[in-house]
């Protein structure tokens, strides 16, 4: 059932949910500690606090010069691109981004890493090796790798999909397997693909026969993909796009009815099956938004409606163009997402002048499956120097924490992070990346990516994208208060 503008006007005046879109976004605060959106009158009140008895204290710069954590913490490389080696013989391939883990066999813990790999395999040093039988397009560069970690420290990995294209962010699924996202949509034809680009494919980590001749899953449409969740009780996935000109969607996949989801039941539906849409939100006076970037508080919240996708496949038209003015509600930078809370964390990296709304160096929404509707949790404000330590800005991946709150990976602009956030939105660094792929005079700091926690919990693990690192760090987690 629809859930009108009336009817989210309605609820909103009875309930509180609605809140007005007002203040500045010049408020803002992004340092470690702060409260990451505040009103303008308490705005001194709130800056006296810098701790607010959230996070773990001041990062320790790291002798190794890979990363900062605090007092405490330590890390362990557990691969390195052009370094460590596959089962295969090969390397390591660059450009670690997006990354689950999963509960292995006799007290293994699995993960899936994408690598971030565009255009031809002749761009890059270290692409992902075309394994036999698990290649879609062999002139793509990008791919999975399954990295096992064994309970007396050994590691080994091997190829999970190559072929393909972009390979960003992705999800992990109910079930145990992982959906990789090309952030990337060339067709046959372009860049010296040989085949379309821009599909979603599932990849088992346990069972490697499961990704024998890698099957797009087309029902979730051609475009720029960056990420994905799946709803376990209602069935629903959800999607990002990190796209521009004009700004980019997430949308909602519907299964057709009666389908069971598990272990290699996406291969065995039709390109068209199901549903996907769009959303459509509306304010709290029942006014539709056109764009994200229009919040400006902390506590915001929209209704959402969704809106039939007229050609998920993109054949002639991309799926974002395929709408005019007034019939979607776009947002910059749709990147990391998280499945937690009953409901869907999305980030929106940051937005500036192809935005309609205001400035800002970061958002996190959640989307709440039951009520319809959209609540800004995150609002970081534009980082005034990036160069400088001390603010966070452009999160990317995201994860749940099982100690309360998110983590975010950042892919802003000079020093890079990963921190938290509390239930309250109030901040806090969690680790620096140290390694400077610059100079000395012009210094340079990847982004971090694939932050997620073992299934355990006693482990986080991340990636620093260039070249291609992934980190396990582990050290006294604990619960965070809401700040």
């Amino acid at each position: 059932m629809s859930l009108t503008r009336r009817d989210f006007a309605r609820k909103s005046a009875i309930t509180g949910a609605g809140v007005a879109l007002a203040g500045s976004v010049g408020a803002l605060a992004t340092a470690p500690g702060a409260l990451a959106s505040y009103d303008t009158d308490s705005a001194g009140e709130e800056s006296a606090d810098t701790s607010g008895g959230v996070g773990y204290g001041p990062l320790i710069p790291d002798p190794k010069g890979i990363l900062a954590l605090p007092a405490g913490f330590t890390y362990r490389v557990i691969t390195y691109s052009g370094k460590t080696k596959l089962e295969s013989g090969e390397f390591t391939p660059s450009n670690h981004d997006g990354t689950a883990t999963f509960a292995g066999p006799r007290g293994t813990t699995l993960l899936v890493n994408n690598h971030e790999l565009k255009g031809p395999r002749a761009n890059w040093k270290y692409p992902v090796p075309l394994t036999e039988g698990l290649v879609y397009d062999p002139a793509a560069s990008g791919g999975c790798t399954v990295v096992e970690v064994r309970p007396g420290g050994q590691v080994a990995e091997w190829v999970g999909i190559a072929g393909t294209s972009t390979n960003c962010a992705g999800g992990s699924t109910p079930w145990g397997t992982w959906l990789t996202c090309e952030e990337n949509s060339d067709k046959a034809g372009v860049n010296g693909m040989t085949k379309d680009h821009g599909y979603v494919f599932e990849v088992d980590p346990i069972d490697r026969r499961a990704n024998r001749d890698p099957k797009p899953l087309k029902f979730f449409g051609r475009y720029d993909h960056e990420a994905v969740v799946i709803d376990p009780r209602r069935g629903h996935a959800y999607l990002t796009e990190d796209a521009a000109n004009p700004n980019g969607l997430f949308f909602r996949w519907t299964p057709p009815q009666g389908f069971e989801y598990g272990r290699g039941k996406f291969r065995a539906l039709a390109d068209d099956a199901g549903v996907l849409q769009a959303p459509k939100c509306y304010d709290s006076g029942g006014q539709f938004v056109d764009d994200l970037s229009r919040a400006t508080k902390i506590g915001t919240v929209y209704g959402v409606d969704w809106v039939d996708v007229p050609d998920r496949d993109a054949k002639t038209v991309a799926v974002r163009k395929q709408f005019g003015a007034g019939e979607v509600t776009r947002a910059r930078k749709l990147e990391g997402m998280w499945w937690g809370d009953g409901g869907a964390y999305i980030v929106s990296s940051y937005a500036r002048e192809e935005s309609p709304g205001a400035a800002h160096d970061g958002q996190v929404w959640f989307y709440d499956p039951k009520r319809r509707t959209l609540t800004l949790k995150v609002l970081l404000g534009v980082n005034p120097d990036p160069s400088v330590d001390g603010a966070f800005d452009g999160p990317d991946n995201i994860t749940v924490s099982p100690y309360g709150g998110l983590v975010l990976a950042e892919d802003g602009e000079g020093v890079s992070h990963l921190f938290g956030a509390t239930d309250s939105g109030r901040t806090y660094p969690i680790a620096r990346n140290d390694l400077n792929i610059g100079t000395e005079e012009e210094p340079e700091y990847s982004e971090f990516a694939g932050v997620t926690f073992s299934p355990d919990g006693k482990t986080l693990f991340a990636n620093i994208q260039t070249p291609g690192i992934l980190l396990a760090i582990t050290g006294p987690w604990k619960r965070q208060k809401r700040g």
